[in-house]
């Protein structure tokens, strides 16, 4: 397939006052144009460092000290603000979690989206006044493609006149609008009830279907991606443990962690309790030594504790990091 972006070896950093945060430790993904992957964990296991790194949106106190993103090719971390500038927004944009947080509140809906718009327009043939309304009318028609009632009223609202779901609509509405490839939709679904939730699913699938975008969909909530991707990276501690198919990982995970979450989720067709996970999630300043996840895993042995695993191909395009599988010799053994 047609690889749109790749993500090699990257590491990051941050400085903090408690020491070295080492928030993601080796990250290696691909995403394929026209589709739509997942990357899942708990709070802290690197989903929305990766996000925001791919966007070179960290902070100042963080460091890339090994990597490559090939996006179309380009590598992004060799390129400067300027340059970088050019690609978020129109080549590579994102949903958040909270749009009320991403929504100016002195700003008229309007305003906002219109200013977007325009940032990224270059048409000399034209005044600003024209330009300004073929942006009013572009932004009007792209908040009725995600199913807003009266979108023309909207545009003249501030952003606390509307509901939770309406501004959600709103932001994937000002994603879509520059026809990027890529879309980081990072827990875009997590502040809503379980029916707007379902919604906003539904019109993200059928913008993402309509305009062949590529999607990044982070989230803990492994029904999610069972809802909306093709493939599916199971991160923790700053590392994609397992990685492959929706339908393989959900059907025959490999690692414990994997396992874990599954066995959390609560099932309706079946008589059994969730399981938590036991532990908790390792201090990234002075992560375990070995596997990361080996205090909390009920299958751990001495290599675990000593070594981290390699990243290894079980199946067709479904790969794991495990001692379990690769042994001291390489070879598959049974979980």
């Amino acid at each position: 397939m047609d690889k749109l972006l790749e993500v090699k070896d990257l590491v990051v950093r941050f400085r903090t006052y408690r020491g070295i945060v080492k928030a993601l430790n080796g990250v290696t993904f691909d995403v394929n144009r026209g589709e739509i992957i997942g990357l899942a964990g708990e709070t802290g296991s690197g989903k929305t460092v990766t996000g925001f790194t791919i966007m070179r949106l960290l902070p100042p106190n963080a460091m890339i000290i090994n990597g490559s993103i090939l996006f179309n090719g380009i590598e992004l971390l060799k390129l400067d603000s300027k340059e970088m500038a050019n690609i978020r927004g129109k080549k590579i944009t994102a949903i958040f979690q909270d749009p009320h947080t991403y929504l100016n509140p002195v700003f008229r809906i309007g305003d906002q989206f219109i200013d977007i718009l325009l940032h990224h327009m270059k048409n000399e043939n034209k005044s600003k006044s024209e330009m300004k309304k073929d942006a009013w009318a572009q932004a009007v028609e792209m908040l009725r493609e995600v199913g807003m009632p009266a979108p023309e009223n909207v545009m003249r609202m501030y952003p606390h006149e509307l509901s939770g779901g309406m501004k959600q609509r709103v932001m994937i509405a000002m994603a879509f609008s520059l026809r990027p490839e890529l879309i980081i939709a990072d827990e875009p679904t997590t502040a809503l009830d379980v029916s707007i939730q379902a919604q906003v699913l539904e019109i993200m699938k059928e913008m993402q279907k309509k305009y062949n975008t590529s999607v990044i969909f982070i989230t803990h909530d492994l029904g999610v991606i069972a809802e909306v991707a093709r493939r599916v990276a199971v991160m923790y501690a700053g590392r994609i443990i397992e990685f492959g198919r929706v339908e393989d990982v959900f059907k025959e995970p490999l690692h414990p962690y994997t396992q874990g979450l599954l066995f959390a989720l609560p099932r309706v067709d079946k008589d059994v309790k969730p399981q938590s996970i036991g532990g908790t999630v390792p201090d990234l300043v002075n992560p375990p030594k070995g596997c990361a996840f080996h205090p909390r895993c009920k299958y751990v042995m001495d290599i675990c504790r000593e070594s981290v695993p390699n990243f290894i191909e079980i199946g067709p395009e479904h790969y794991v990091a495990c001692h379990l599988y690769t042994g001291n010799k390489g070879g598959i053994k049974n979980a």
